[in-house]
């Protein structure tokens, strides 16, 4: 069978672009596994005789199946079959993860927080848009100064002030994330709650609310919307593969450059993605953006993990440490939880 274009449609049948689906996948087991396969299949059949062609190719079948099921190093403990499920079928591989409809505690999250002062805002009346259809310049002002601490709104000030939504980023993200997630829409040139959101609020209040807010920002919301880093979609598609580092690893403070050097020890050719900037090495572009859409961006804002920053050596470099929060063993439940492969840490 020929090999799929990049934008051709996927071969798995998941109906996606294939470049937004096993194009990653496939080059990583061509680039890691395709002289492992050779060696370990000449070595599987030195010594054995067949009767027929159909009996060989039917033990090569085998042989590639029970290599597909086997944990792979540099994906820790996941087998390429697994792994398959991981990034093409985040949501839905219920044998390797679960996200739970109703979490067992109230969680504590950025996102939640903003969009706690979202439905205070549009109450039962709704709130009025601007012409443009955003958020009113005196809520997003007010929201800033309940969501920041007096010293962070300050510090925000100094580069000017809030005079419309997209001044205030994390509140226009939140908010455009809640509108994919169903739970807030425009009518009549109103913000109003839909009526699932205010089911799931009388009747599981925001344990019901945030694996939408999750499950929206992971494959809906565009991430590169956020940064100005080359499109680079698979940092987004493997977004369940870097939670389930989070989840194995994230006890402990680590550096950031754990996770990079961890996200390229198993998809290598990710750097092919990028779009050739001769100012920046293609690997240090793939890190920076690694490092602030998923652990910034993502795990931090999402309350799934604590980031916290220091200056580095040099004055223009910012070293970030992550560590996990409660929040992510409550919301992603991983049923596949193998020995940790990753060296000192």
């Amino acid at each position: 069978m020929s090999q799929a274009g990049r934008n051709d449609p996927c071969p798995c049948g998941s109906g996606k672009k294939y470049k937004r689906c096993c194009m990653e996948q496939d080059k990583t087991a061509s680039q890691n596994t395709a002289a492992g396969v050779s060696t370990g299949l000449l070595e599987a059949l030195a010594g054995r005789e067949f009767n027929s062609l159909e009996e060989a190719q039917s033990f090569g079948e085998t042989f590639m199946e029970q290599r597909n099921q086997k944990p792979c190093d540099d994906f820790h403990g996941l087998s390429p079959e697994e792994m398959h499920c991981v990034l093409n079928f985040p949501l839905t591989s219920p044998h390797l993860v679960d996200f739970p409809e109703r979490l067992e505690a109230v969680p504590d999250a950025p996102i939640l927080s903003l969009f706690k002062l979202l439905v205070e805002a549009i109450g039962e009346k709704g709130l009025k848009t601007t012409a443009k259809g955003n958020l009113p310049r005196d809520f997003c002002r007010n929201a800033a100064l309940s969501y920041w601490d007096e010293k962070t709104y300050q510090e925000y000030m100094r580069f000017g002030k809030i005079n419309k939504e997209l001044d205030f980023f994390e509140l226009h993200v939140a908010r455009v994330v809640a509108e994919v997630a169903g739970l807030i829409r425009k009518y009549k040139g109103k913000f109003i709650l839909s009526r699932e959101c205010r089911r799931l609020l009388a009747e599981g209040g925001l344990q019901t609310i945030y694996p939408l807010l999750l499950k929206a920002y992971s494959e809906q919301f565009n991430w590169c919307y956020r940064d100005g880093y080359s499109e680079t979609p698979f940092i987004q598609h493997s977004f369940l593969f870097s939670l389930y580092l989070l989840s194995l690893y994230g006890d402990k403070w680590l550096p950031a450059e754990f996770y990079e050097d961890n996200f390229l020890q198993a998809f290598p050719s990710v750097i092919d993605e990028l779009e050739q900037n001769p100012n920046f090495p293609p690997e240090w572009q793939i890190r920076s953006c690694y490092t602030l859409r998923t652990l910034i961006n993502f795990a931090a804002f999402l309350g799934l993990a604590k980031v916290e920053q220091t200056p580095g050596e040099k004055q223009y470099l910012t070293i970030y440490k992550i560590k996990k929060l409660p929040l992510l063993d409550l919301a992603v439940r991983f049923n596949l939880r193998p020995l940790k492969t990753a060296g000192p840490f």
